[in-house]
């Protein structure tokens, strides 16, 4: 098998990467350090007329509620990248339509095929980079942030970090969001199970959030996408023979 990786983002996405690292011919060791929770959000707040739903986040539409997700299904919904295009369409949106990846090259997408002023409804998280609204703003349309769940720090209890292997060190870890890498750098304190462990970042700003970690240990994905996380995996520890 491969090296002991530490996967640590919220469920049910943590079992998810678990398989796949299994696949991939690693050890995985789920310990989310951050947890998602739905915000309560009054459907009838929204503006009468909203010509487009956009998603950054495949967590904004599995918090969404129903009576939100009833408003606004019927309305075309640009979705980042694939795996937020397949929750859009799960929770009922009809026409969805799949981005780049990327929130700017969404932005962008957006840009080409609706008119100037229109007004989306973006669904997101409480803690989000300002970047998507900044540059539909910038390009003449009008964002109508819909905030339908918060990230918290997970608790680590002593069950919690039960998980962390007994003996020897954990190769590498997989970090998603700052407050993940926050979280880490804190629990890596004075743990010699994790004080070599290679920190693999989403991107640069979750990497900027490290604290005490060696800067020969910091590695950062090409895009903010897991298939870019996971291959910076493989091409950092290799994988099984």
């Amino acid at each position: 098998m491969g090296g002991r990786v530490l996967v640590t983002r919220p469920e049910p996405a943590a079992s998810a990467t678990a398989r796949r690292l299994e696949a991939a011919g690693f050890s995985p060791i789920v310990l989310p350090l951050s947890r998602t929770q739905p915000l309560a959000v009054d459907a009838t707040a929204l503006p009468d007329h909203i010509d487009a739903v956009a998603v950054t986040s495949a967590n904004a539409v599995r918090h969404a509620s129903a009576e939100l997700t009833a408003a606004l299904s019927a309305r075309r919904c640009f979705a980042v990248g694939r795996k937020t295009a397949k929750a859009a369409r799960e929770a009922g949106f009809r026409l969805v339509t799949e981005g780049p990846g990327d929130a700017v090259g969404l932005a962008a997408m957006i840009a080409a095929e609706l008119p100037v002023g229109a007004r989306i409804a973006y669904l997101t998280g409480r803690v989000r980079l300002p970047d998507f609204e900044r540059r539909l703003t910038e390009a003449g349309y009008r964002p109508h942030v819909v905030e339908t769940y918060d990230t918290c720090l997970a608790d680590q209890s002593a069950e919690t970090l039960s998980v962390l292997p007994k003996d020897g060190s954990v190769d590498a870890v997989l970090l998603y969001s700052a407050k993940a890498a926050e979280a880490f750098s804190a629990l890596a304190k004075g743990d010699s199970r994790l004080t070599s462990t290679r920190c693999l970042c989403l991107s640069g700003r979750v990497a900027d959030a490290l604290q005490g970690a060696q800067t020969d240990r910091i590695f950062v994905a090409d895009e903010p996408s897991e298939e870019a996380l996971v291959a910076l995996l493989t091409a950092v520890c290799g994988t099984a023979s």
